[in-house]
């Protein structure tokens, strides 16, 4: 059973709500900027789209590695780390994205935590998969 992945599933459901926010926030801008299609050069339904298909990459797939490494016998330390890392990195990335003044220091953030918990998912599943 894969009772750690379970409970960061649960937890980004909270993330999953997140989601459904970022993809409110793109509708507001294309009903507010009238562009049913593409960004209609509008930074703001740009950085809408790109928060919410930010998302959309990188969560499926570390939860899909995060659940294989739970079931091939990964450490709960490690399995957690993972899910915190990700669900961190996620939170910081939304804030982040909506922010325009450079440096970005929470989207930054959010990624490098997101990369870290990609990184650590495939290292494990490659070491627990040989």
């Amino acid at each position: 059973m894969l009772h750690i992945t379970l409970i960061y599933a649960g937890l980004l459901g909270l993330l999953g709500l997140l989601f459904l926010c970022l993809s409110a926030w793109v509708i507001r801008c294309r009903l507010r900027y009238r562009v049913s299609l593409g960004d209609g050069n509008e930074p703001v339904l740009r950085s809408a789209m790109r928060a919410h298909g930010n998302f959309a990459e990188y969560v499926p797939l570390i939860l899909l590695l995060m659940g294989g490494v739970e079931l091939a016998g990964a450490s709960s330390v490690m399995v957690h780390a993972i899910g915190l890392l990700l669900l961190a990195g996620r939170l910081l990335h939304a804030v982040g994205i909506q922010q325009r003044a450079a440096p970005n220091l929470a989207r930054k953030g959010g990624m490098i935590l997101t990369f870290t918990a990609l990184l650590m998912a495939s290292v494990q599943g490659i070491c627990l998969g040989w």
